[in-house]
């Protein structure tokens, strides 16, 4: 529960079909981010949304570890302790709005080199919605492979950016033998199977693993993640976000 410091703001998102979705942007303290993480969470309907642990933790240490940006958002019709996003789950299909709302946000708070991260749910919205021209990438995190399709992973191929794909060994849904069988329509894929790791990346040696994957791929030679910090701390329950709105 230890928060480093960061730029903590409570951010809305606007979609094309007229929904307002509720989200934080984090941004290193007294400097400018070098890179960007727009997360997509777990599946809502299963527990999912913008505080699933992975991402929180993303948010706590990243700003001032690796000097990223991270924005955290709820998709329509989840709700969290920031808040609920207006609208109804729509398994995937409307989430597409979402994901674009997302993208027009870094674009107009000037996020530098965005890349998307999806986990589980996260990841088919990425795949079927995140190919967008002002991503630099996309890290994906237990990825079922349950609603992105053939057609999806092959326009994923013809796009081109690169896709870090994590994937647990003890996974429930795909482990890594299959996805590097069904990722292999993608030249650029990059399949990386966590030995021990589960669907849920449970525990903090998991974490450890995921927040050091991400940023040596978003940004390549940066020095592994310190296991301790000397300066200034916070709890979570010390955290109150700044409203504004973009």
């Amino acid at each position: 529960m230890t928060v480093l410091p960061a730029r903590r703001e409570d951010v809305e998102l606007h979609t094309a079909d007229g929904l307002t979705l509720v989200g934080e942007l984090a941004l290193p303290a007294g400097r400018e981010p070098v890179a960007s993480l727009l997360t997509l969470h777990p599946l809502p309907t299963h527990g999912g949304y913008m505080d699933s642990h992975v991402y929180r933790k993303a948010a706590w240490r990243l700003p001032e570890l690796a000097d990223l940006a991270v924005l955290r958002f709820n998709t329509r019709g989840t709700s969290s302790p920031r808040g609920t996003s207006e609208g109804d789950f729509d398994g995937g299909d409307a989430e597409r709005y979402d994901v674009a709302a997302a993208l027009e946000l870094a674009e107009f708070r000037e996020l530098p080199r965005p890349w998307l991260v999806g986990w589980s749910f996260g990841t088919e919205l990425v795949l079927k919605h995140g190919a967008d021209p002002s991503i630099e990438g996309a890290i994906l995190l237990s990825p079922p492979l349950h609603r992105a399709t053939e057609a999806d992973l092959d326009r994923w191929a013809q796009f081109g950016k690169p896709l870090v794909v994590l994937v647990p060994e003890h996974d429930d849904y795909l482990q890594p033998a299959e996805a590097r069988e069904r990722f292999a329509r993608v030249p650029q894929a990059e399949v990386i199977g966590v030995d021990g790791a589960k669907h849920l990346w449970v525990g903090e040696p998991a974490v450890r693993r995921v927040l050091d994957e991400i940023v040596q791929h978003v940004l390549p030679g940066h020095d592994p993640l310190p296991t301790h910090h000397d300066g200034e701390v916070q709890h979570a329950s010390d955290v109150a976000p700044v409203t504004t709105r973009g």
